[in-house]
């Protein structure tokens, strides 16, 4: 490959919460028994040296000697309009419909308070990630869960029937759709999508899109964006997007919008406005640019090439060794979703108990409970392959065949 994902890098005291909570005063995440080092698989970022566009891009713009007060460049636009019609087929995208977010998650509560009132209920999937749970919680609306089912080959769905049913019974005008889904890794097949939305028109439902994970698709997969399935979904939705998963840039914050309804658009903008703190940083639109050059295109698609690899390990790994432990491998996103409920109760665990004896052995786990899953675990596989491997083992050796 033409870009660097084997070497491992020493992340500790670099602004990396993935290896400096771990140990730390009031963390949930114990220090490792002595003889075993951190392998970082909880948190949703990357251990792989960034796409170097975006630090040549930044450092560039470091050497002039003033940080003022600025606007969005046309660049800025310009490159999200070439990424979104290379990767997901959008054309008749314009500057106008595009605007800034500080995070997604600030995008959602954001769009949530333009569409609904306070203790309003809102549709989620579940199992749902944490991010949505603790945003809607802590802003005062009610989550309804519709569960997704895994199908004989394993897969996991939506259940319209149950959808539908929750929609009518909880008067829900607003529904959060996370495509592709963390963290169960599904990338949605365009009747799936199309479903959906056709029963969120019947019912006059609006729907925020979370579609941060869109550019990390595994091979054979296709990112199908919300707003492409219809001229309604075009006008129902509000979709939030970020360079940030991809590129492994969360610490610097910048997500954007794509609303092509104007009054949705306006409202939006506006809800963003009121805290006078939704404002670009400087070097987070250029490392935007940075990533959005042609080099990050052939970045990123080594990145899904290098994620369908660890993912074929891992699951090989599941099925061969951890009887027990079952998972639905991932179309998408660099997350397992990994169920461990007939190996709990065969050997008389607690999820507790589990969590713990991986963490004792350097492999930091994330619990599964926070994302309404009871006895899942959630890994993110975006390190070196041989930190995967060298986790497996550990897992292996010391916690489901010691």
């Amino acid at each position: 490959m033409k870009y660097d994902f084997t070497s491992i890098l020493d992340r500790k005291g670099k602004d990396a919460i993935a290896l400096d909570m771990v140990g730390a005063p009031g963390s949930p995440y114990p220090a490792p028994r002595e003889g075993f080092d951190v392998i970082p698989m909880w948190v949703a970022d990357m251990n792989f040296p960034v796409c170097p566009t975006i630090q040549e891009e930044m450092i560039a713009r470091a050497q002039h000697p003033t940080f003022g007060y600025f606007l969005p460049t046309q660049e800025y636009f310009q490159s999200i309009i070439r990424w979104q019609e290379a990767h997901n087929g959008v054309t008749g995208l314009t500057k106008a419909h595009i605007g800034y977010e500080n995070g997604v998650l600030g995008g959602v509560v954001s769009a949530l308070n333009v569409l609904c009132s306070k203790g309003d209920n809102v549709l989620l999937h579940s199992p749902t990630y944490v991010g949505f749970t603790g945003s809607l919680k802590n802003n005062g609306y009610n989550i309804v869960h519709s569960p997704l089912k895994r199908d004989e080959e394993g897969v996991w769905r939506m259940d319209f029937g149950d959808m539908e049913q929750k929609i009518v019974e909880n008067k829900i005008h607003a529904a959060i759709f996370c495509s592709p889904h963390n963290p169960c890794g599904r990338v949605w097949e365009r009747w799936e999508v199309e479903q959906a939305m056709e029963l969120y028109r019947k019912h006059d439902v609006m729907v925020i899109s979370d579609e941060i994970w869109s550019d990390i698709i595994l091979p054979g997969y296709k990112h199908i964006p919300t707003q492409s399935v219809s001229q309604d979904a075009r006008e129902r939705t509000i979709a939030l997007y970020a360079p940030s998963k991809t590129f492994n840039l969360a610490g610097l914050v910048g997500s954007y919008h794509i609303i092509y309804n104007k009054r949705l658009k306006d409202r939006c903008d506006k809800e963003g406005s009121l805290s006078h703190y939704n404002s670009m940083n400087v070097m987070s639109m250029h490392a935007l640019i940075g990533a959005y050059k042609p080099e990050g295109y052939e970045w990123t698609k080594e990145l899904c090439q290098t994620i369908a690899g660890n993912v074929d390990f891992a699951c090989n790994y599941i099925r061969q060794r951890f009887a027990g432990v079952t998972v639905s491998r991932p179309q998408g996103t660099y997350v397992l979703f990994i169920d461990c409920a007939q190996w709990l109760s065969s050997h008389g665990k607690t999820m507790d108990e589990l969590l713990k004896a991986g963490w004792d052995a350097g492999v930091i786990w994330q619990d599964g409970r926070a994302f309404h899953g009871q006895t899942h675990i959630r890994m993110n596989l975006a390190l070196p392959l041989s930190r995967v491997e060298e986790a497996f083992r550990r897992l292996d050796s010391y916690v489901f065949n010691p």
